[in-house]
């Protein structure tokens, strides 16, 4: 049985999680470091404010955890139980902000690879795909 959180020990666990430098996306970089260097992080110009982003090649890496952005994977098509409305609620519009920045940027004649946290642990698999994607 789970222990029920106190409001504000709720609220403390939640400013916890990182939205940026988490280890899906240091691991990506240390990938690219080997074979593209040259990027830049967090770019607030770039729709999306991509995690990485290739400027002169119109490049948008977007590394995203599976749950937060509603992955089709078994980690990201589990549901909390613990008011579940809003959490629906709350990944619905983070997947509709996703495909909203996708449009933005293909707007702007950029392209954009979306490495998902599962990937990773196919390490070989996700730099074949990200070399192909800057090829």
């Amino acid at each position: 049985m789970s222990v029920k959180e106190t409001r504000e020990r709720r609220s403390a666990i939640m400013r916890a999680v990182k939205g940026r430098d988490t280890a899906p996306e240091i691991a990506v970089r240390t990938m690219l470091r080997r074979f593209a260097p040259g990027y830049r992080l967090h770019r607030k110009d770039v729709p999306g404010n991509p995690d990485i982003a290739f400027i002169g090649r119109k490049r948008a890496i977007f590394v995203h955890g599976c749950f937060w952005h509603g992955h089709d994977c078994p980690r990201g098509a589990r549901s909390p139980k613990a008011n579940a409305d809003y959490w629906r609620a709350k990944i619905a519009r983070n997947i509709a902000r996703d495909a909203a920045h996708q449009a933005a940027l293909a707007a702007m004649g950029w392209r954009a690879l979306t490495v998902w946290e599962c990937e990773l642990k196919d390490k070989a698999g996700v730099e074949k795909k990200l070399r192909e994607f800057l090829g």
